[in-house]
């Protein structure tokens, strides 16, 4: 099997702790390049996972002819002008979400992506999730009926104000960090809504700790969302779907493996079932691969990006970010 050669830039911990382990096991990818600020940073990674190159500066990286494939898990705000310079190198981009502060800079991105002739995808490993194939063909067959309610949340614990994800200036808060899955898993499952709003509470620094919004649909169905950074010691995930015949519940976790349970009940009659999920990071990772070989189209498109960047600013607007 071909290998897509891959190279990292940047030694973030979603990268340490999520999306390099799940390179690590995908069939067509090799862990070619990872690139630090610091070489010592970069090495420590290349010991760690074993990359064949370490480089002290992201430039070097994307100079390296043998690199095809670039993953990019820097901070918010740096994910449109390194994602374009990568692809401006020729190198096919895997870029952390929220893949950009907002639909205009994700319009940036596409077009770069289309003038360069490379792939662009936006890491929302959860989407690879045979789950959410599951619960859409549900929906899809009528399991519900006509979709009256959706529900999807992302709370997490509250982040320190020195994390990077406070600061306003780097795209930081709930929304930006947790409220794009979300967003995101709305959109998957309803498309665009009609119309938006939205509250929040925010931060001595302005960033949002908390924001919910309701978004209704042209054809009367409506949904909620909620993120925040809020909670002591606790996480919260939550999806529901409830319609005309009935409804479908989870605790799935966002970017959860393993064996996953949904609960399906119709005209009064419930079920559980149940669908097993790989590493949600390598599947992403080997479906770009594929992508990148000419064998699928990318599962999630730059359509969809840009879609969910527009809900996003229009969550944003509301809230007065």
């Amino acid at each position: 099997m071909r290998k897509i050669r891959w190279g990292v830039l940047g030694t973030a911990g979603i990268a340490r702790w999520a999306t390099i382990p799940g390179m690590q096991k995908a069939e067509n990818c090799q862990l070619y390049a990872i690139a630090g600020r610091s070489l010592e940073k970069a090495r420590q990674f290349q010991q760690d996972f074993g990359f064949e190159k370490a480089y002290g500066s992201y430039e070097e990286l994307l100079n390296d002819p043998q690199v095809e494939a670039v993953y990019i898990p820097l901070p918010n705000d740096l994910h449109a002008p390194w994602s374009i310079r990568a692809m401006e190198a020729g190198k096919h981009v895997l870029c952390e979400k929220p893949l950009a502060g907002s639909e205009a800079e994700a319009r940036r991105m596409v077009e770069a992506a289309d003038r360069c002739g490379v792939h662009l995808m936006e890491a929302f490993a959860y989407l690879h999730n045979p789950f959410m194939d599951a619960v859409k063909q549900e929906l899809d067959a009528g399991a519900v009926g006509d979709i009256c309610y959706f529900e999807s949340a992302f709370i997490g614990g509250r982040t320190p104000d020195t994390d990077i994800r406070m600061y306003k200036e780097k795209y930081g808060g709930a929304l930006y960090d947790l409220g794009c899955y979300a967003a995101s898993m709305t959109l998957w499952m309803m498309g665009e809504p009609q119309d938006v709003r939205a509250s929040a509470q925010f931060s001595d620094r302005g960033v949002d700790l908390f924001t919910s919004a309701v978004l209704t649909y042209a054809n009367g169905a409506f949904a909620s969302l909620d993120c925040g950074m809020a909670l002591p010691n606790a996480r919260v995930d939550r999806f529901r779907v409830h319609g005309t015949r009935g409804s479908i519940v989870s605790d799935v976790r966002f970017n959860q493996s393993g064996e996953i349970a949904y609960t399906v009940t119709h005209d009064g009659e419930t079920q559980v079932k149940t669908v097993f999920a790989r590493d949600n990071y390598t599947l992403e990772v080997e479906q770009l691969g594929r992508c990148i070989l000419g064998e699928e189209k990318p599962r999630v498109t730059r359509e969809f990006s840009l879609m969910t960047a527009r809900l996003l600013d229009r969550i944003l607007k509301e809230i007065g970010y």
